[in-house]
């Protein structure tokens, strides 16, 4: 992204680094999220403005613990750090850590001791702020005054502001902490003398610039599911590039009642002279996941598959230099996480085979999922294609625990299809993040009239979130949930029980697959 204004967030592993990432876009700066490994050379060729150091779960100064980048200092840059990042630079500059006994993890009252640009604005003495460390800072390195404490931190901020290098104990970042965006901001703005730049209307008109000038007069291919991602990426390209832009829209029959049809007649309204290439192969699919039942297995068969389909339609494509994909910042960040292990395949990252020798061009790959669609709307889209729910590029084969067969889908569709009636008629659609079925692969006793039955159980897996990053359960009206559970129950044969998950992201994943 061109912008004068650049953070650059050097993660340590915390699990608020994202919403640190997404607090500093909200106030109008790009930020990048970069792994406490990367080379100080890449960090320069970012171009950043300025630099925030994240939280993280090691101890400072143990072996084998995240460490800075050699030279990061020596950049001139204002700095910011934040839990780990604090202790970071008090013992990378000559101060003192104190291992606490108990880790310290919820709610504190900060006490502000010296007057700052960090605190521009905040007119109280003190305020809640929001802890969760271990170690703490006991002797702030020469150079540095201390600003701030606790009834059980000495130093909970400290600053060498003529370096124009700061540090918090604490997580300015979440929303319990008071005051939070204000201490950002005053990073931001008072300290580094940023300017909010970082608009979607800058975005998109700085997008179809590049996008034209990278692809020149070849063609792309885009895969498209009818997703905002994919959607939004193909409004872009249409726009930028018109007919050169082909869409293949590959139907695995693995979607949602009716949604093929559908998807294909919002594009064809809503983006007309769109050159869309319909492919079914359901049979294809279907054909491949017969009595397959392990989840990580599914993902490959379905993806490899789907290039399969995907590569034969874009051969019969001439003049064809680039691959386009609808890739987002989430999806870039849990692939390569600094000290992360796959939790499970993603469908836009990476797995593409060499042999297609096509060029990348992922227009929304710096973008979180409500940046997309703010983007969306800059683009006149319809609310119909915005605030669709997101739905995995398997589609019902992770919703569908067990074996996937053609009578399992149509239980499992019929009973999404209630979820997502309900949910719109409730006005719950737009307030929840995702919301479906998922048909599990276990059987209960029940009885309908008179008679003993035995048939499936279907769970209902509603969530709210702002980025799939991390999610909660969503508490549901229950008048909502019976509406849902007894709906389903009576209309869609072989169900006869309907739970409701509440677990939460971390520990569960949103897909049950």
């Amino acid at each position: 992204m061109s912008t004068k204004n650049k953070v650059i967030i050097i993660d340590y592993g915390a699990q608020y680094t994202q919403l640190i990432a997404r607090r500093v876009r909200e106030a109008g700066v790009y930020s990048e999220i970069m792994p406490y490994t990367a080379s100080l050379e890449s960090i320069k060729a970012a171009e950043p403005s300025a630099l925030i150091l994240s939280g993280g779960p090691d101890d400072v100064g143990e072996h084998g613990a995240p460490t800075l980048a050699p030279g990061l200092l020596e950049m001139g840059l204002p700095v910011l750090g934040i839990c780990y990042g604090m202790q970071l630079l008090a013992h990378h500059l000559g101060g003192a850590l104190t291992k606490a006994e108990n880790r310290e993890y919820g709610p504190a009252v900060l006490r502000f001791l010296q007057d700052s640009p960090l605190w521009k604005g905040i007119t109280k003495a003190e305020c809640t702020v929001w802890m969760s460390h271990g170690n703490h800072v006991s002797k702030a390195p020469s150079g540095f005054k201390v600003l701030a404490g606790t009834s059980t931190l000495a130093i909970a901020a400290m600053a060498d502001e003529q370096r124009k290098i700061y540090a918090v104990q604490f997580h300015p970042e979440v929303g319990h902490t008071e005051n939070g965006t204000d201490i950002l901001h005053n990073f931001l703005f008072t300290i580094a003398g940023l300017t909010p730049d970082w608009t979607m209307s800058s975005f998109v008109e700085d997008c179809l610039a590049r996008c034209r000038e990278l692809v020149g007069d070849k063609n792309v291919v885009l895969g498209l599911s009818g997703g905002v991602d994919s959607t939004v990426v193909a409004a872009l390209l249409h726009r930028a590039i018109g007919k050169q832009l082909h869409c293949i829209f590959v139907d695995h029959g693995l979607m949602r009642k009716n949604e093929g049809r559908q998807v294909k007649a919002t594009l064809e309204k809503y983006l007309p002279g769109l050159n869309l290439h319909y492919i079914n192969a359901q049979e294809l699919f279907l054909g491949k996941l017969a009595g397959v039942d392990d989840p990580e297995q599914k993902r490959k068969i379905i993806g490899a598959t789907f290039i399969e389909v995907f590569e034969k339609e874009a051969r019969s494509i001439r003049d064809v230099s680039f691959l386009g994909q609808g890739t987002v910042y989430p999806d870039v960040i849990e692939s390569c996480t600094p000290k992360g292990t796959v939790i499970k395949s993603h469908h836009n990252v990476g797995g593409l085979p060499e042999k297609m020798h096509l060029q990348l061009i992922e227009p929304v790959r710096e973008l979180f999922k409500d940046e997309v669609r703010k983007v969306a709307q800059e683009l006149g889209l319809p609310d119909e294609m915005i605030w669709r729910h997101p739905f995995p590029g398997p589609g019902l084969a992770v919703r569908l625990l067990g074996p996937v067969s053609e009578d399992r889908l149509d239980i499992l569709r019929e009973a999404d299809a209630i979820v997502q009636e309900e949910l719109h008629a409730s006005g719950w659609y737009r307030k929840v993040w995702q919301g479906f079925a998922v048909l599990l692969p276990l059987k209960t006793v029940g009885v309908m009239g008179d008679n003993r039955t035995y048939e499936h159980v279907v769970a209902l897996r509603i969530v709210n979130s702002v980025d799939a990053m991390t999610a909660d359960w969503t508490p549901l009206p229950y008048d909502i949930l019976g509406t849902i559970s007894r709906r389903i129950i009576n209309e869609v044969k072989g169900i006869n029980r309907v739970v409701y998950d509440i677990s939460s992201k971390p520990p569960s994943t949103i897909e049950w697959e």
